[in-house]
């Protein structure tokens, strides 16, 4: 089992800076990739990027390139999503993930079996 905690969410106007921390816990060893995924209101959750926990692989989604960016500290089994030049359909609800499985797709977060709780994140215009 994994637990997973996000911080980080709130408000800001467009073009502004948000970083997202998500806080992992228990079998971490386990895990292979971590993402990020958001939700808007009556949609399904789609993938905004992800990284592997055993080298260096990220993968950001289109919407999201150049603006946001994934990392972590294995160390601190922690993992960011820093989010630059905010839009307002940035505004969501976005959630942290992790995988146990070696091989995942950032379109598919029935590949992630594990869940934060989520943080809300607004942008204004």
């Amino acid at each position: 089992q994994v637990h997973l905690m996000e911080s980080g969410g709130g408000s800001v106007q467009a073009g502004g800076s948000l970083r997202l921390s998500c806080a992992a816990s228990g079998a971490t060893s386990r895990i292979y990739y971590m993402a990020w995924f958001r939700q808007y209101p009556g949609k399904e959750r789609e993938g905004v990027a992800l990284a592997s926990t055993r080298n260096a692989y990220t993968l950001h989604a289109d919407s999201v390139k150049d603006r946001f960016t994934i990392s972590q500290d294995n160390a601190k089994k922690s993992l960011y999503l820093e989010m630059n030049s905010l839009k307002p359909e940035d505004t969501a609800i976005y959630y942290c993930a992790a995988s146990f499985s070696p091989s995942v797709r950032l379109s598919e977060s029935s590949y992630f079996q594990y869940w934060g709780q989520g943080t809300r994140v607004t942008i204004s215009s």
